[in-house]
C-alpha cells in the first residue's frame, strides 16, 4: 500500500469515529524527491510512430476491402500497398524500441490472453502476412481468389490492429493513459480511420474516393468526440493533454482533422489538388493525435500530483460512500 493510501485510510477511520486531526494533512508529493512512477523509457519516434503506423495499416485494410467490394480497384490497390508499408514500419519501430530483434521473437514463445502485449504481438504476426499477401497478389495480378481471401483476412484483423495499442497503453500505470482506458480506443480508432482516409485521398483517383471521404468525416467526428469526453472524465489529469508539447499537438490535431474532413466532404470528390491537401491534413492530424497522447503520458508520469491527487479523490469518494 502506498503512503497516500495509508494516510487516506487513517483519515477515513478518524472521520467515522468523529475525531479531528491534530496536525495539518500531509502534502505528499514524491518518494525522496523522486517521481512516484518511473516515466516511460519509450522514445517518441519509435512508440508514437508505432501507434500511428499501426492505425494507418489496420484502418487502411478495412477501406481497401470496402473499395474492392464496391468496384474501386485503384483505391483498393493503393490502400493495400500503404497498409503493407505501414505495418512494416510499425513493426520495425517496435523492434527498434525493444533494442534487439530477438526480444520480439521471445514475445511469441507464449500466448498470454491477459497480456495486451502478448496478444498484440500475435495479432501483428497474423495481420502482417495477410496484408502482405493482399498487396503483393494485387500488384502482381496473381491468384485472385487467394488475394481476395488475404484482403478479407486483413480487413477482419484491421480494427484490432488499429486500436489495440490504446489498450496496451491503458494497461500501464501512466495516469494519462490508464485513466482514459474507456475512451482511448475510440480516439485511436477515429484517428486511424482519418489517417487511412487521408492516404486514400492522396493516392487514389478522386472518382474512387467516395467511401474514403465518408470515413474521413466519421473518423474525425469519432476522434474529436472521444477526445473531448476523455479529457472531461480525466479531471485534473486532462491538464497534460491541454498544455505543453502534448497540448500543442492536440490542438493541431483538432484543427487539421476539421480542415481535412471539411475538404474531403466538400471538395475532394471534384478536385485532385483539394483531395491531396485534405488527405495530407488528415494524415497529419492522426500523427499529431498519437504523438500528443504519447507526450501527455510521459508528462503525467513525471509529475507525482497526477498519480497522488486522483488516488486521494478516489479514496475520499469510497470513504464518503462507506460512512
Amino acid at each position: 500500500m502506498s503512503p497516500p493510501e495509508r494516510e487516506e485510510r487513517a483519515r477515513g477511520r478518524r472521520r467515522r469515529r468523529g475525531e479531528q486531526a491534530m496536525v495539518p494533512e500531509a502534502e505528499f508529493s514524491s518518494y525522496y524527491g523522486r517521481p512516484v512512477l518511473k516515466p516511460p523509457r519509450w522514445t517518441a519516434p519509435d512508440i508514437a510512430g508505432y501507434f500511428f503506423l499501426g492505425g494507418l495499416a489496420g484502418a487502411g485494410s478495412v477501406l481497401a476491402a470496402g473499395s474492392q467490394l464496391t468496384g474501386r480497384p485503384a483505391a483498393a490497390r493503393a490502400l493495400k500497398i500503404s497498409s503493407l508499408a505501414a505495418i512494416g514500419g510499425s513493426t520495425a519501430a517496435l523492434i527498434h524500441d525493444l533494442g534487439r530483434p530477438a526480444r520480439f521473437h521471445h514475445m511469441l514463445r507464449v500466448l498470454k490472453p491477459t497480456s495486451p502485449m502478448s496478444l498484440g504481438s500475435w495479432l501483428l504476426m497474423a495481420y502482417g502476412p495477410a496484408a502482405g499477401g493482399a498487396a503483393v497478389l494485387d500488384v502482381a495480378r496473381l491468384f485472385p481468389r487467394l488475394g481476395a481471401a488475404a484482403t478479407a483476412g486483413a480487413a477482419v484483423l484491421g480494427p484490432a490492429v488499429a486500436s489495440y495499442t490504446a489498450v496496451l497503453a491503458a494497461d500501464t500505470a501512466v495516469p494519462a493513459w490508464h485513466g482514459a482506458y474507456r475512451e482511448l480506443p475510440f480516439v485511436f480508432a477515429g484517428s486511424a480511420a482519418a489517417a487511412a482516409s487521408g492516404m486514400a485521398l492522396l493516392t487514389a483517383p478522386p472518382a474512387e474516393t467516395g467511401p474514403a471521404r465518408t470515413a474521413a468525416v466519421a473518423g474525425a467526428v469519432l476522434e474529436g468526440a472521444a477526445s473531448r469526453l476523455m479529457r472531461r472524465r480525466l479531471g485534473m489529469v486532462a491538464e497534460v493533454y491541454e498544455g505543453g508539447r502534448a497540448g500543442g499537438l492536440t490542438r493541431a490535431a483538432e484543427i487539421l482533422a476539421v480542415a481535412g474532413a471539411a475538404g474531403a466532404a466538400l471538395l475532394a470528390g471534384r478536385n485532385r489538388a483539394a483531395a491531396a491537401l485534405s488527405g495530407a491534413a488528415l494524415l497529419a492530424a492522426s500523427a499529431c493525435t498519437r504523438f500528443g497522447v504519447f507526450y501527455a503520458g510521459v508528462r503525467s508520469a513525471e509529475d507525482p500530483k497526477y498519480t497522488v491527487v486522483p488516488q486521494r479523490e478516489r479514496l475520499d469518494a469510497r470513504a464518503g460512500a462507506a460512512s
